[in-house]
């Protein structure tokens, strides 16, 4: 069973449709127990990070997030389910969970586009090429150049040796993090058609260090 983490961030029901499409089980609780015994685990979110990690320290659900990430649950975060992964953000200077080294930064004011067109308006909301750094089962079958949906005002600045997918927006950045058993994405896999449910779908059969 996968466990799609509920902390009142929203976005939920679209990641359940998505893997009943795909023919996975999963159920939305924010039940410690349920979480541990999940056999994979999806942490998705949309909103505010100060509010998210309000709900997920009164609700005890961030410890349960660092101990299925220990225990080496095959682990995914979505947008903000990403976000709050790092150690601080600047959206309601709100410290975070600190799975990932790293801060989460707004986009500047001024964003250009690569032919100094712009300003080009934030949040990023709708399609972005992702490009993904080497091989790995969670991009496996994934055409080059696929095009995925995000909407965001913030973005984690992490350390480079987490970064498996970047993309451009005015600037380049990380859009991607993965190590050992946890994969997060700033976009929206559930939401990007064709590439996001193949990316979905390899998720739900990865078996972290046996192919990565």
């Amino acid at each position: 069973m996968i466990a799609i983490i509920d902390y009142e961030a929203g976005n939920l029901a679209s990641v359940r449709r998505a893997l009943r499409f795909l023919g996975h089980p999963s159920t939305i609780t924010s039940e410690a127990d349920e979480i541990r015994a999940a056999d994979r685990v999806v942490f998705p979110g949309v909103g505010a990070a100060g509010e998210a990690m309000r709900q997920l320290r009164e609700s005890g659900l961030g410890d349960v997030v660092r101990d299925v990430i220990a225990a080496g649950t095959p682990f995914l975060g979505i947008c903000l389910g990403y976000q709050v992964l790092f150690e601080h953000s600047d959206e309601n200077d709100v410290d975070c969970l600190s799975v990932f080294p790293g801060r989460v930064v707004r986009f500047p004011d001024d964003l250009h586009d690569a032919k100094g067109r712009g300003p080009l308006k934030v949040p990023e909301m709708g399609w972005n090429e992702v490009r993904f750094k080497g091989d790995h089962p969670l991009w496996n079958e994934v055409p080059e150049g696929s095009e995925f949906y995000f909407v965001h005002s913030f973005y984690p600045s992490p350390k480079d040796d987490v970064v498996c997918a970047t993309t451009t927006y005015g600037i380049e950045y990380a859009c991607g993090v993965t190590q050992k058993n946890v994969v997060a994405f700033q976009f929206h896999p559930e939401k990007s058609g064709r590439p996001g449910l193949r990316l979905l779908k390899n998720f739900c059969e990865w078996v972290p260090g046996k192919t990565d």
